[in-house]
This record gives structure tokens, C-alpha cells and sequence, in this order.
């Protein structure tokens, strides 16, 4: 019979067997009496899941880390940069242009395929 893990409102993990987790659910409940409430049954196959400190009935919440302030740049920093990035997108934009009018100059001057010979192929009689 397989075994089922059912987690239980009462901070405790129980392995118990039963035949589907319905049921495993439903066996878990019986051990410590109708009022505790079945959280989760999964099939116990490896370790259980390790749980940091006491659940409460609400979903453990996670602190959200704050990213830490930076420094303000001067307006000359600033300046550069954007002097820098006028400068990339210039060089950016050239090198497409490049690329496409290469393209285009390779297109146009390809040699044409000399035509094939057509030779009459003939059954040999036997």
C-alpha cells in the first residue's frame, strides 16, 4: 500500500498508509481528532520537506531585501555618459547601415549560373 505525507495545522508531519491521499488524509485526522485541519498530503517518497521555525495559519512570509541607495552623479558624470551613449548609438546605427549596404552590393553583383547542358539520356538495349 503506498504511503502518503499529510501535513497537519498542528505543526506536525505524519507518514501514514493508506490507498489514495483522500484517505491518507482522513487516517492523519482520526490519530489527533476531528478539530485539527489537514494542510497539505503528498506522497512520501524522500525526505520530508524541512520547515524553518512554527507555520502559523497564514503562509510563512518572506522579507523583501531593499536595494541599497546609490550615489547621486554630478550633472558633468551625467553629461559624459550621455555623451557616450549619443556616441554608441551613432556608431551603432553606422555599423547597420554597413552591414545593410554590404548586403545589398553582394545581391546585386552575384555571378549568374551558366546554364546547363541538357544531354539526352538513353536506355541501353540488351
Amino acid at each position: 500500500m503506498p504511503r502518503y505525507r499529510v501535513t497537519l495545522r498542528r505543526s506536525s508531519v505524519e507518514i501514514v498508509e493508506a490507498s489514495n491521499q483522500y484517505q491518507a488524509a482522513i487516517v492523519a485526522r482520526d490519530l489527533f481528532g476531528d478539530s485539527v485541519e489537514v494542510a497539505d498530503v503528498s506522497p512520501a517518497v524522500g525526505r520530508p520537506a524541512v520547515s524553518t521555525g512554527a507555520r502559523t495559519g497564514a503562509a510563512a512570509k518572506t522579507t523583501k531585501k531593499v536595494a541599497k541607495k546609490r550615489r547621486p552623479l554630478s550633472p558633468e558624470a551625467r553629461a559624459k555618459l550621455a555623451q557616450n551613449l549619443v556616441k554608441a548609438r551613432a556608431a551603432r546605427a553606422a555599423k547597420a547601415k554597413a552591414t545593410k549596404r554590404a548586403a545589398k552590393t553582394t545581391k546585386t553583383t552575384k555571378p549568374a549560373k551558366p546554364a546547363k547542358k541538357t544531354t539526352k539520356r538513353v536506355a541501353k538495349k540488351r
